[in-house]
């Protein structure tokens, strides 16, 4: 049974690309036996993020697919989703489903605005909100 308590952690890719920080994320989750949807709506960029799935680094395997049922989906936010991780990596924020337990939201400069009202948005609800940034070594820190 899933936790009803919703995390959102935004993550600020200013020196780490998504093709870096998405497949840290991905492992983590996994590791912790887990699921994760990856959205997006743009079908080009969840191509690209399933070739990367399979050659970020040559030693690991990451079980994904573009169809339910796999441990990391790749696909549109289309409804309810069955996993209780989501990875938000267009910068656009969506409202999360009823058994989703946190939501992995990814911006850059280019969606910093979308970043900065979804974070307002959420201030009146129950959900805890992290925000992420990296110190001067690339290192994850938790921001103000």
């Amino acid at each position: 049974m899933w936790q009803i308590i919703l995390k959102a952690d935004f993550y600020y890719l200013t020196r780490t690309p998504l093709d870096r920080a998405l497949p840290a994320i991905a492992e983590r989750v996994r590791a912790g036996g887990e699921r994760l949807h990856i959205v997006a709506d743009d079908p080009a960029l969840l191509d690209r993020l399933d070739t990367l799935l399979w050659t970020y680094k040559p030693e690991s395997f990451l079980p994904h697919g573009r169809e339910g049922g796999q441990p990391v989906l790749l696909a549109p936010l289309d409804g309810a989703s069955a996993y209780p991780n989501l990875a938000y990596v267009d910068g656009i924020w969506r409202t999360p489903p009823m058994q989703t337990v946190r939501v992995f939201y990814f911006f850059a400069e280019d969606t910093l605005d979308n970043a900065r009202a979804a974070w307002r948005g959420l201030s009146d609800t129950d959900i805890e909100r992290r925000y992420w940034k990296q110190d001067a070594d690339g290192r994850w820190v938790e921001g103000p």
